[in-house]
């Protein structure tokens, strides 16, 4: 299968959130299977400064944005530890910012010109380097007008006539709305600004464009793909996507099993896996403690909690139980940023709870893989979570995960009560209703199991056993790529608004 992989981040070249994990991830499992797949990343200021080997092919593409003509070249590097190639559209113009879409504050006021600009090279550069790919996989909205420029623009390309395309959501919550005069810019009909295509609510939507125009939908897990189509999670266009959920398919994200896997990571105290994790984790978790400066107390249940400080990470259902928590004889540590708010939380917990309580504010990659290994317990109560990839963390580590069941949380962690406990399939704690109340009273139910040592150690070694490689989620994204390819419809005209097609499709599994 000769795949073509389109994304606006990529680790390590460039990252905001898991998308970049993920375009990092996917295209190495890909060619592991078997399959070509080439990378293709806007030529960011931090993409060309990431320390890995550039090339410069002397290949251009001149792209039309409104009415001027935008050229762009082609750098070439690779994905490491592959032979991925990955070509960055270096356009100075658009890519040479501190920021990927913004200045951390404030969205970039062009960024329709940009990634249509990134979308449309990206078609142009397909034929330069002599690539025909059986499939086009997109990737949230910054690639959303790719669908659209195959059936329209784009659809006598003799390399792009059979390349089907694939839209993945990462989070719906992003849509990509510009101004409806921004659609003078794309090139494309105004007939197709309409509400059943690229207009929503007045606006071009990128998003919306893919959705209507991709061959088949994915997201990055089957719960949430199911959530998006009602409100709130489906963002206003939860019609479009019930049209289209036959269409609609759901694939839980990988994990790389070398970099996230206390058997291989050398910055621990003590590696470990299924069979020593009982010694492993102790030493582990008392290198943590003392480095915390957190008591060295085995039999005290250690709690983590590492990302965003943001209320969709569920941090208000955290801040109202905080002191109740640490009323009972636990320790927890942090490792995040975010709102201020949530600053100022943990520095007066730092100043309530000394020697049980420690912050980190800041992101320390190396300190999560630490945090993953020397915990007991990891918190993540999020409002929403398209799929998660802490919870995976701490699954591999044998660090229980106390979870809101939405999203990936719901797919990835089993909840301990006394029919999974007994049948061995629990791996955590699950709550449903977002509410302070409803995460304490999971809380205490995972501190009443603590102190059965057999009990827990189970637990944690079912969570461990489970595969969650990016391998597994390759072969599903592979199913995908086939059917698209079989049943991938004329491009001698554009659809209309979610025209579905004309196979069945087996709905995929999560393992």
């Amino acid at each position: 299968m000769d795949v073509v992989f389109v994304a606006s981040e990529a680790v390590p070249f460039a990252k905001t959130g898991g998308l970049a994990d993920v375009a990092g991830a996917l295209p190495r499992a890909l060619e592991h299977q078997g399959h070509r797949v080439a990378v293709f990343l806007p030529g960011y200021r931090r993409a060309k400064g990431a320390g890995l080997e550039l090339v410069d092919t002397g290949l251009t593409v001149r792209v039309p944005v409104g009415a001027r003509l935008v050229m762009g070249s082609i750098l070439q590097s690779r994905l490491p530890g592959s032979e991925v190639p990955v070509y960055l559209i270096d356009q100075p113009g658009y890519f040479d910012r501190d920021g990927l879409y913004g200045n951390g504050i404030v969205d970039y006021d062009d960024n329709s010109a940009r990634f249509l600009f990134f979308d449309r090279a990206v078609l142009e550069a397909i034929p330069i380097l002599r690539l025909c790919p059986q499939v086009i996989h997109c990737n949230d909205w910054q690639t959303g007008l790719i669908p659209v420029y195959c059936r329209t623009l784009y659809r006598h390309v003799p390399e792009l006539a059979a390349a089907g395309t694939l839209l993945t959501i990462h989070n719906l919550a992003y849509l990509g709305l510009f101004s409806h005069w921004d659609m003078t810019l794309t090139g494309l009909d105004w007939h197709l600004f309409n509400w059943r295509q690229l207009e929503f609510h007045g606006k071009l939507c990128f998003m919306k464009a893919g959705l209507v125009f991709a061959d088949l939908l994915s997201t990055v897990s089957p719960t949430y793909a199911r959530e998006i189509q009602t409100a709130p999670l489906g963002s206003g266009l939860e019609g479009l996507l019930r049209h289209r959920r036959a269409d609609l398919f759901g694939i839980v994200n990988g994990i790389d099993p070398q970099a996230w896997s206390p058997a291989h990571e050398s910055m621990l105290a003590r590696r470990y896996d299924a069979e020593t994790v009982v010694d492993g984790k102790a030493r582990c978790k008392a290198w943590l403690q003392h480095t915390a400066g957190l008591a060295e107390r085995a039999e005290v249940p250690l709690f983590a909690q590492i990302g965003r400080l943001d209320p969709q990470k569920g941090w208000d259902l955290l801040a109202a139980v905080a002191d109740r928590l640490m009323g009972r004889d636990v320790q927890l540590i942090v490792l995040g940023v975010g709102h201020p708010k949530y600053h100022d939380l943990l520095s007066e917990l730092a100043r309530r709870y000394p020697g049980r309580f420690w912050a980190r504010l800041g992101f320390d990659d190396e300190l999560a893989h630490q945090i993953e290994a020397g915990a007991d317990l990891f918190l993540m109560p999020s409002l929403f979570e398209p799929c998660g990839l802490n919870q995976l963390y701490s699954l591999a580590h044998g660090t229980v995960p106390i979870v809101r069941a939405t999203g990936g949380l719901a797919d990835t962690v089993v909840d301990a009560n006394t029919r999974t406990l007994a049948d061995g399939t629990a791996t955590g704690f699950c709550f449903t209703e977002p509410t302070p109340e409803a995460l304490w009273q999971t809380i205490e139910r995972a501190l009443d199991l603590w102190p059965d040592r057999d009990a827990w150690l189970k637990l944690m070694r079912t969570g461990m056993n489970a595969d969650w490689s990016w391998d597994r989620s390759a072969l599903d994204y592979v199913r995908l790529y086939e059917e698209i390819s079989l049943r991938h419809p004329s491009r001698t005209a554009p659809p209309q608004a979610g025209e579905a097609t004309s196979r069945p499709l087996t709905r995929l599994g999560t393992s």
